[in-house]
């Protein structure tokens, strides 16, 4: 199995998923595309696997994959719900994850005509997405008519436009294209998207001062003003779920649900120490569509969107779904965005390229703000951004290994040559 049959047949799977698994997704109305996609990625993976020998695995993944399992028999023994809940909930937990060290241990790399045709492709979407934003302002319903929602707009323009950056350059045209087509995302007029824009032009105008960041005082002192600065910026929709100072009309579609479920799933934790209330048992898509019996155990079962016969707003956020893995699965889940960022750093150290570490500082980010509102980390955008990151760490671990042999050609070539002096 040659690199080189990875590389291709990755980069027409990126470019499938990107397509149906993303921007046509709200339109065609089919939701298990993203299902469909990591079937594929499984797929190809096991058939990549079986054909490579001594191909280590990594032990991260291992590990995560062994907690799933473990939550999966844990899940089964306490009966959180039904058996196919259960392996339903399983499925979706597991997924944002698989997309990822799936990719990563692939280490698929794109070449220079490829990058080129995916800026080309991502221009002309983003064209497309630009036209909708326009006409947005003079028909309100254009994207929700024709993307099913306008977080779908805003995460298909964030995740073009590091596309975009990803295959660029990183010269200050590079940049100043990548800020552009992200700003398209403001006509989608969500808070959640002005976090993350905020974010991305600190981190540009920074990129060319981080190489000489140094962790002290002052470093604290400025990440904390960049952090007040992004909840500034998405301050409103932080005052509508965490203090509840919506209109009637706004608790009526939604809010007071969302509100609930961040209340209740704290007595979750309390009452399911350590290890949660089990798969497909609470705010997840699963505990919804089967039923589960902790809404009425908790007496939420009333609340408007959290009922069995409308269960529309039970997997509209993705923290309170942290309950069904427990205290436990919270640090995990901590531990998880803590390994992605101590490597993308190590890696920085050695390469001092700001590229990488733009991207998956801002698709951290991006799972962090959506996480207090919406499920995206575990459904299809979820799985596409995890995508471009297990992209970008092999990337950059293919650019280590060159920087690596190629500074150990230069000393062997010094050795060399200064064996020739002596003799």
């Amino acid at each position: 199995m040659t690199q080189e049959f990875i590389n291709n047949t990755y980069y027409k799977f990126f470019i499938f998923s990107l397509i149906f698994g993303l921007l046509l997704y709200g339109t065609i109305g089919f939701d298990g595309i993203d299902e469909l996609c990591a079937f594929i990625l499984v797929i190809f993976f096991c058939y990549t696997a079986s054909q490579t020998k001594d191909w280590p695995m990594n032990k991260a993944f291992l590990v995560t994959l062994g907690i799933f399992l473990f939550y999966l028999s844990y899940s089964f023994y306490i009966g959180s719900n039904t058996n196919k809940a259960i392996v339903s909930d399983f499925i979706i937990q597991l997924k944002p994850y698989v997309a990822f060290f799936l990719v990563y241990q692939l280490q698929p790399v794109f070449n220079k005509k490829q990058k080129f045709f995916l800026r080309t492709l991502c221009i002309a979407c983003w064209f497309i997405l630009l036209l909708l934003g326009g006409l947005s302002l003079f028909k309100d319903r254009i994207i929700f008519d024709t993307m099913y929602h306008v977080a779908y707009y805003y995460a298909c323009v964030i995740a073009l436009s590091l596309i975009y950056y990803f295959c660029s350059e990183n010269t200050k045209k590079d940049k100043f294209i990548f800020i552009l087509m992200l700003s398209v995302g403001l006509f989608s007029t969500r808070s959640k998207f002005y976090g993350v824009y905020v974010l991305a032009i600190i981190l540009i105008l920074a990129s060319p001062y981080i190489k000489h960041l140094k962790y002290n005082f002052k470093t604290v002192l400025v990440i904390l003003f960049v952090v007040g600065i992004i909840v500034f910026a998405g301050w409103q929709k932080i005052d509508l779920y965490f203090a509840l100072s919506g209109d009637a009309e706004e608790v009526e579609t939604g809010l007071l649900a969302r509100m609930m479920l961040y209340m209740t799933s704290l007595d979750v934790f309390r009452d399911y120490f350590p290890f949660g209330s089990g798969l497909a048992s609470f705010a997840s898509y699963s505990s919804g569509v089967y039923y589960s019996d902790i809404y009425v155990k908790y007496g939420v079962e009333r609340i408007y969107g959290m009922n069995s016969s409308d269960y529309s707003y039970i997997a509209d956020t993705y923290y309170p779904c942290l309950a069904q893995f427990g205290v436990a699965g919270v640090v995990l889940f901590i531990t998880f965005f803590a390994y992605l960022i101590r490597k993308s750093h190590a890696a920085f150290k050695q390469s001092q390229n700001t590229q990488y570490l733009i991207i998956t500082t801002l698709i951290i980010c991006y799972f962090l703000i959506e996480s207090i509102a919406d499920a995206t980390f575990t459904g299809h955008r979820g799985f596409f951004m995890m995508m471009i990151l297990g992209l970008v760490f092999s990337e950059q671990k293919y650019e280590l290994k060159k920087l690596t042999e190629n500074e150990s050609g230069n000393i062997h070539c010094y050795s060399d040559n200064e064996s020739s002096a002596l003799s």
